[in-house]
């Protein structure tokens, strides 16, 4: 599937923020919003993992809108530790409408985010929830489990990780998604930033997103959301 991407500008509650939005050739399915790695240490919305997840929904049918979390590239503001990113994320999600027209108004709605942006995005999936407007997708690759306080997500959540992974060990993420019952995808011989592996993740994200629309429109049951 062909697209494009555009980079726009939108006020955010601490100043300008970048956003990349992918288009797909036809009319959006649905939009999905990716959170990119710790801007610290080098991660913007120009990374190799979040672009990934963004031209998985692309290929889907769906728009994915990639901000620069704070003090990245054109977004202004300073690093803030997952709070600041968080309030920005959920703001750009509010403004999606102005952003992308009426279509996006009733479309579901995806989070997907990796390492660092794994953290803001189920910050921000945990606040839509409490609105009662949760998103129909949350995906968390490199998740930052044991690194920052990863809350509570749902069952149907998608979690891939590298079993080589040295930034976050496998081992913490197991430890955070065993409480809640989560499964864990593992890749054996990937390390955190998934070299070489990208295209697993993508496969790997559309086979999640097409099985859980079909669970939707009532083609297969969706066992792992309805329990508990």
């Amino acid at each position: 599937m062909n697209s494009r991407t555009e980079r726009r500008h939108i006020d955010g509650p601490a100043g300008r923020v970048e956003v990349a939005i992918d288009w797909p050739d036809s009319a959006p399915r649905g939009t999905a919003f990716v959170g990119h790695p710790h801007p610290l240490y080098g991660g913007t919305l120009d990374n190799k993992v979040a672009a990934t997840l963004a031209r998985a929904f692309v290929a889907l049918g769906w728009v994915a809108l990639r901000p620069n979390f704070r003090g990245v590239g054109g977004s202004e503001g300073e690093h803030d530790h997952g709070e600041g990113e968080t309030t920005d994320f959920l703001h750009l999600i509010a403004q999606s409408q102005s952003l992308l027209g009426a279509q996006a108004a009733d479309a579901p709605r995806a989070l997907a985010g990796f390492s660092f942006g794994s953290f803001v995005v189920a910050r921000a999936a945990r606040t839509l929830m409490a609105q009662h407007q949760p998103a129909r997708h949350l995906i968390l690759v490199g998740c930052a489990a044991g690194k920052w306080p990863v809350p509570e997500v749902r069952r149907d959540t998608l979690v891939i990780h590298g079993e080589l992974d040295e930034t976050i060990p496998l081992g913490h993420v197991l430890d955070w998604a065993r409480p809640l019952e989560i499964p864990v995808t593992v890749l054996p011989g990937a390390d955190h930033f998934f070299h070489r592996r990208l295209g697993v993740v993508k496969h790997l994200v559309m086979q999640h997103v097409i099985a859980a629309e079909s669970a939707a429109a009532g083609g297969i049951p969706n066992l792992v959301a309805s329990v508990g």
